[in-house]
């Protein structure tokens, strides 16, 4: 065989031990042997030894610990029990030889040896373990592999989508410069109001970073005509203006991919209100998802602080005071007191180019 399968032999008498090991030295074994069920399990409990072990012939009758017993301890240990072990019998009775299946041994071999009968069980059982050590190692091998295939293929999907954004925020950036640096400021501060939240976490963080930017994609689908109307708008003009949030939403909810996902939730809500004023669907409260919460109110706080074709730049305290009187009316409360807390944070962000 030329394997050098390690084999630890277990009877109390001497001569049984000498005579199987002079019959299965033909196949180039390595043997280590024990005189009691006590000096086995000390041995087993030497890392070295055990580790190397490829079978145990164990003999049932022996005085102080019999092999029954030897046996459950093995099989009872997650180092060991995984080591086939053949029991070495004078008693062939169903009993004894169930008893011996009972406590986890693969295989029974009856005294005085048969040297071909011995040979050929101890190869089999020893081929059958190195195969299953083989297959066990394998299958870890290829659970790892299929685990960092399917890691890679996530953060490949994530940068897709991420450079999709990318894409799609520039093509925004391109028809409104002012639009432009709104988008990032707002993308900055949706961050934040995050990373301050007591029950958002840092996957929540990168996900508004990410996916806010697309809040207002759907003014790409909103004549221009109308999206840069130096006046207040009629009626009309409003509700096609509103309809930015819905077509917005269709277009990104086609994708199952979770900042898409997400995009779509800010992108149709961020213009809703906490009283239930707003639009499109006059969601009210914790109805609207936290995301759409954050946007909103982040999204307010930068276009009242920057010029627009419309109107002046507000002040600060003015926006200040703006936002705390629609507190629990427009914006969720304690998203404006986390705001409020944090207010210079904000304002280093407001200040961005």
């Amino acid at each position: 065989m030329g394997s050098n399968a390690s084999i630890l032999i277990v009877d109390d008498v001497l001569d049984n031990i000498q005579v199987a090991m002079n019959i299965l030295k033909e196949e180039d074994y390595d043997f280590s042997f024990a005189l009691s069920g006590e000096e086995a399990l000390a041995l087993l409990e030497i890392e070295d030894t055990a580790s190397k072990l490829d079978l145990i012939l164990l003999d049932i009758m022996m005085p102080g610990i019999n092999g029954f017993e030897v046996c459950r301890i093995i099989k009872q240990n997650p180092q060991l029990q995984d080591i086939p072990v053949i029991f070495l019998t004078a008693k062939v009775e169903v009993e004894s030889i169930a008893q011996g299946f009972s406590q986890g041994a693969v295989d029974y071999i009856s005294k005085p040896f048969h040297a071909e009968e011995l040979l050929a069980r101890v190869k089999t059982h020893v081929n059958l373990y190195h195969a299953t050590k083989l297959l066990k190692k394998y299958n870890i091998n290829l659970g790892t592999k299929i685990v960092q295939q399917q890691r890679r293929l996530l953060t490949e999907l994530e940068e897709n989508q991420r450079e999709m954004i990318i894409v799609i925020t520039e093509l925004m950036e391109s028809t409104s410069d002012e639009t432009g640096k709104h988008i990032h400021r707002v993308a900055e501060m949706s961050a934040l109001l995050a990373k301050h939240h007591p029950s958002m976490t840092k996957k929540d963080e990168e996900i508004l970073l990410y996916a806010s930017p697309m809040h207002d994609v759907g003014k790409m689908m909103i004549p221009s005509d109308i999206l840069h109307m130096p006046r207040r708008y009629t009626e009309e003009e409003f509700q096609t203006m509103k309809a930015h949030t819905t077509r917005a939403y269709q277009f990104l909810n086609r994708s199952e991919r979770k900042l898409m996902k997400a995009a779509a939730i800010i992108a149709h809500e961020h213009h809703e209100k906490w009283n239930g004023k707003g639009y499109p669907r006059q969601l009210k409260g914790t109805n609207i998802h936290i995301y759409g919460r954050i946007v909103a109110l982040v999204d307010v706080f930068d276009a009242l602080t920057h010029k627009r074709c419309y109107k002046k730049a507000w002040g600060i305290e003015d926006v200040i005071v703006y936002i705390q009187e629609h507190r629990a009316t427009q914006f969720d409360p304690e998203l404006v007191d986390i705001m409020m807390t944090h207010l210079d944070e904000f304002k280093v962000i407001a200040k961005m180019a």
